[in-house]
């Protein structure tokens, strides 16, 4: 047998493995990064602005930590979501705002899986111009592979996925989900890149690499 054909077909019967894992055990990459959330969320808690807010799973879990929530988002299925899960949630507010037409002195502002659908830079400044001194910018994104170290995280992300949807959600799915599909889109900046608009934009900002095939932004916002 020709080693190379060999070869092929175990990374292809690999693959196949992990697609079926993935599948059998299913989970949010983006809700999982909720509870990172929470945990750096800052003292002040009077308004939090959640941009890009999907289903408005976050929105609804926010609402109980902070004053007042404003859920933004441009697609009316998404609106219309997030407007049905915080139904009874007076201090939620769900609506369609252009960026430079943003809340202001927003004590903290999130973003997940939606900087990739914006222009960085103008995203950047807009969050930095929004948010009241001391207030926190906390992003969880995604970024285009560029090079051997975005190769090899996104690896072990393909490796680890189907343990953690097992750990998650142990109980094989049934089902295929019903609700409104989320609007997706190809990340178009590399981590590197991402990194270099920060270091001009947001000096300070910690950006990290994680498993779910995510990276994380940090930023609060100096006392002026």
């Amino acid at each position: 047998m020709d080693p190379r054909r060999a070869q092929n077909g175990l990374i292809r019967t690999a693959v196949q493995g992990l697609n079926t894992a993935n599948q059998r055990h299913p989970w949010s990459h983006n809700d999982a990064f909720h509870s990172w959330i929470l945990t750096r969320a800052p003292a002040r808690r009077g308004l939090a602005i959640d941009i890009g807010c999907g289903r408005g799973e976050l929105a609804a879990i926010l609402a109980n930590h902070f004053s007042t929530v404003h859920a933004l988002d441009t697609d009316p299925d998404m609106r219309r979501a997030t407007g049905q899960r915080c139904a009874g949630l007076a201090n939620v507010h769900v609506e369609n705002v252009p960026l430079d037409d943003l809340p202001q002195d927003a004590d903290q502002i999130t973003m997940i899986a939606v900087l990739h659908h914006l222009d960085l830079d103008t995203a950047l400044r807009q969050v930095s111009h929004s948010l009241a001194p001391g207030g926190r910018f906390l992003c969880v994104g995604l970024a285009r592979l560029d090079g051997p170290t975005d190769i090899a995280w996104d690896l072990a992300c393909a490796l680890t996925n189907p343990v953690i949807g097992y750990i998650r959600h142990p109980w094989p799915a049934d089902s295929a989900a019903t609700e409104a599909p989320i609007p997706t889109k190809e990340p178009r900046q590399s981590v590197d890149q991402i990194r270099e608009a920060l270091d001009r934009l947001m000096p300070g900002a910690v950006l990290r690499r994680r498993l779910a095939f995510r990276y994380t932004i940090e930023w609060t916002k100096p006392l002026q």
